[in-house]
């Protein structure tokens, strides 16, 4: 049954799988924020850099999601266009569900 154009199945598989996607991006996103803090700049220029970039990246959904099946779509298509995940991390979900994101993502079978 289908809920919002969501289906139980794949509702359970976003489930399933945003907590890992998340603390993979959350993972790169240390790595990235370990390398302000290694550069040889200013102290001062280090930390106003880092905190800017926290501020922007725990807006993205590849560290805080709004979980609610009508936002599911939306969700993966932010979590693609942040570089949380890639086309082949959405195995298992239905082609047709695959397609959307892809067109809302602006993802052609170029990228693939």
């Amino acid at each position: 049954m289908a809920i919002n154009g969501v289906n139980e199945k794949e509702w359970k598989l976003f489930r399933k799988m945003i907590p890992g996607w998340q603390e993979a991006y959350m993972e790169k996103l240390c790595k990235e924020y370990v390398g302000i803090l290694s550069s040889s700049r200013n102290a001062s220029d280090k930390f106003w850099e880092l905190e800017k970039r926290i501020n922007k990246d725990k807006k993205d959904t590849g560290v805080v999601a709004h979980m609610s099946r009508s936002m599911m779509l939306e969700n993966i298509v932010s979590l693609l266009l942040e570089g949380a995940i890639t086309v082949d991390d959405l195995e298992g979900f239905s082609e047709e569900t695959i397609e959307i994101v892809k067109r809302w993502a602006r993802i052609g079978e170029e990228n693939e």
